[in-house]
């Protein structure tokens, strides 16, 4: 395959669009965010305890964002909750949605459930009366980052799960504390892959990640080196097909979902979380909108079909 690394700036179709606006900025800046808090030589978070050291980078990055000569008015977000008195400095409110993350990442690589009076006492401490928009910002990356949903599973104690999104079963964590969730780079390229007609060319979609901060030359935080994830992982774990396209001189290749991804998500999850992303709704994208409404009637009618075929009348 060729290994060229495809210009940012080329035709933006509606797929593209969609990606681009808002989710490349907000992508950008969170990522930015984990990185502060996850530094490569030495991860906030400990493997073998929830304790938490400065993350000094962090700090020095933020210092730099929010000049000295801003005052206080400037320097704070207001909690939609909360009365014009009841502010969060702005950096404050960031290191705590960064924490967070990394608390709930590190859950998740135990396997263990998140409570919420743990939240409270390890990362939020003081600010308890900002607990849902810190919350609510930290499960925005989680998903849009790492493809992971966060539900409450015991409303009694307020006990919280991980939940990979769209019905997949894959995750790309590796046996160490460095290793981070893959899904979300999988989930994106299946919407690019969607969007695009149920098919990408390889320069399609390697236009639609460097939009997001991501290059096929340049290995990335969190997902490594993306193009042996896409072309290996991926392919070897059936989420992606690479095919030759026909006659083309030089060769190209194009990607479609494999079986996997066919077999445990659908036309309609992808497209409700492009939808989402984009702050719309999936009818905004009329063609793709009805394919997807055809495959759900397609697989009811299937599945009314099989029931039929196993109670036969006599």
């Amino acid at each position: 395959m060729s290994q060229h690394q495809e210009n940012p700036q080329g035709t933006h179709d509606v797929s593209l669009q969609t990606f681009k606006e808002p989710q490349s900025v907000e992508v950008e800046q969170a990522s930015r965010d984990v990185e502060e808090t996850f530094p490569s030589s030495h991860p906030v978070i400990s493997s073998s305890s929830c304790s938490y050291s400065e993350d000094t980078s962090s700090s020095s990055s933020t210092s730099s964002e929010y000049s000295s000569s801003q005052e206080d008015e400037d320097n704070t977000t207001h909690s939609p909750d909360a009365s014009d008195s009841e502010t969060i400095p702005v950096d404050s409110l960031k290191k705590k949605v960064n924490f967070l993350v990394n608390y709930m990442l590190h859950k998740y690589q135990m396997k263990d459930m998140m409570r919420k009076e743990d939240i409270l006492k390890i990362v939020i401490t003081e600010d308890e009366e900002h607990f849902h928009d810190i919350f609510r910002q930290a499960t925005e990356r989680m998903e849009m980052l790492f493809g992971l949903e966060v539900k409450e599973v015991d409303s009694i104690n307020h006990c919280y799960g991980f939940f990979i999104k769209l019905g997949l079963t894959y995750d790309g964590m590796q046996n160490d504390e460095y290793s981070f969730p893959k899904t979300g780079l999988l989930i994106l390229i299946l919407g690019v892959i969607y969007m695009k007609g149920n098919r990408a060319t390889e320069e399609e979609m390697w236009e639609a990640l460097n939009l997001m901060g991501i290059y096929s030359e340049m290995n990335d935080f969190i997902f490594g080196d993306p193009r042996e994830l896409i072309t290996k992982e991926f392919v070897a774990e059936q989420y992606l097909e690479c095919r030759q396209v026909p006659n083309t001189d030089p060769v190209q290749y194009e990607y479609v979902w494999g079986p996997r991804a066919c077999a445990e998500t659908s036309k309609m999850k992808v497209l409700e979380l492009v939808a989402k992303l984009h702050g719309t709704v999936p009818s905004a994208f009329p063609s793709q909108y009805e394919e997807a409404l055809l495959e759900e009637r397609e697989n009811t009618t299937e599945s009314t079909s099989d029931i039929i075929s196993r109670f036969p009348y006599t």
